[in-house]
């Protein structure tokens, strides 16, 4: 099939169909570097094409195809990458929104004494725990503390 496509058409099958497809289960696991890694490999070889089991040559780096248009790249994902992101956003809307549903059961199943950034993984902890306290140490690298009053902030401890 890819030879009776265009560059333009890989394109658009790549970022609609391959990159498109694990993003519901990206965004409530981890998904294994190994599989993010298999699933990119696929990619390029579907990029590149292959003649007869053997690769073509490819002439641009992955990391360059990765790139966002305007920086000279194809603007595909790197799937690891956008795993962690969906799973920061995940971190993110359960800091934002403390009293919807799901911050309310994560909260009274793994953190009930404490807040959701000093929360830890606990002894029993579910594959989703586990992917949202993933993306919440990708947060805590970007975010930071308004002071306020102050009366609420470690100089010491917290990112100001």
């Amino acid at each position: 099939m890819g030879k009776c496509l265009s560059v333009g058409g890989k394109e658009v099958l790549i970022k609609a169909v391959a990159q498109a497809i694990p993003v519901y289960s990206m965004s409530c696991f981890k998904l294994p570097r190994g599989l993010c890694e298999h699933i990119n490999s696929i990619i390029r070889k579907f990029w590149w094409g292959c003649k007869e089991g053997q690769r073509k040559p490819a002439w641009v780096s992955w990391e360059v195809m990765t790139r966002p248009k305007y920086l000279g790249g194809l603007g595909f994902r790197d799937l690891e990458l956008f795993n962690l992101a969906l799973l920061a956003r995940q971190a993110w809307r359960v800091l934002q929104d403390p009293s919807s549903l799901s911050a309310r059961i994560l909260k009274a199943f793994y953190f009930p004494n404490s807040d959701f950034l000093a929360a830890e993984l606990g002894s029993r902890p579910s594959q989703i725990w586990r992917a949202i306290l993933e993306g919440r140490d990708i947060l805590k690298q970007g975010i930071i503390r308004r002071i306020g009053n102050g009366q609420s902030t470690s100089i010491w401890d917290h990112n100001w």
